[in-house]
């Protein structure tokens, strides 16, 4: 649908009508990442307000596709709502930053990635106190995927360069993404070959952790950290190549 002027109620109807399939392809997406209390009905839901809140709010003379815009409202309404529903708790976030500063400090020490035990004894902990965090904070990675790189409300999230739904951005956009997948490549290219394979499995091949932790054959514990570890080397990874 285009627009020469701002789209006017009918249209904003017609836009909700047609994405509406939007909503449950994100849900799709998010809900193995998301705590068992939350339902997909809950997550539709806070979708379906994002979906509204993007109507609202589109403006065709950002030159930004309706469906890109939509997707943003629509992922940030979902974490919104996890947010109310007490998920992210300040204490886990606090040990997320904690591990995150500890691996950056250990990454410049080192010129390498620090393994588990080295971890552990620069943070003061043993390696099953190490490791039993890494699984305290595993499903915050879904907000670590769905933040932006820049800090922007329409800038690329992590978890858009692993995915390919750009085939109809304009060729600038193209480029943009072009350049933050290489350097997601090269970033994916530094972890241990289990975090690649645990990301490989559950963002392109779309498993869930049991199904990983068969196909690895480890537990769906070990399956977590490994998740939760790889997730926050590949955040500060990117932004530091992006700063």
């Amino acid at each position: 649908m285009l627009y020469t002027q701002p789209p006017q109620p009918d249209d904003r109807s017609k836009l909700i009508r047609d994405n509406l399939d939007l909503v449950d392809i994100l849900v799709g997406r998010m809900v193995t990442q998301v705590p068992s209390f939350m339902s997909r009905d809950d997550m539709r839901s806070a979708g379906m307000v994002g979906l509204i809140d993007a109507a609202n709010k589109f403006d065709i003379s950002k030159n930004i596709l309706f469906k890109t815009f939509a997707e943003y409202r629509i992922r940030g309404a979902i974490l919104d709502e996890m947010r109310k529903l007490d998920w992210f708790s300040r204490s886990l976030r606090d040990k997320q930053n904690r591990i995150a500063k500890t691996l950056a400090h250990l990454e410049h020490t080192l010129v390498r990635d620090p393994d588990d035990h080295e971890m552990a004894e620069a943070m003061g902990l043993s390696i099953d106190e190490y490791q039993k965090m890494l699984s305290e904070v595993s499903h915050l990675g879904c907000v670590s995927l769905n933040e932006t790189l820049d800090n922007s409300e329409q800038g690329k999230s992590f978890l858009d360069t692993l995915e390919d739904h750009h085939e109809n951005a304009s060729p600038s956009t193209r480029l943009e993404n072009h350049e933050l997948t290489k350097i997601m490549s090269e970033v994916l290219a530094k972890l241990s070959e289990k975090e690649r394979l645990v990301i490989s499995l559950y963002y392109y091949e779309e498993l869930t952790q049991k199904e990983i932790a068969d196909v690895m054959e480890i537990s769906e514990g070990r399956v977590s950290q490994l998740h939760s570890q790889a997730l926050i080397k590949l955040k500060n990874k990117v932004q530091s190549r992006l700063a």
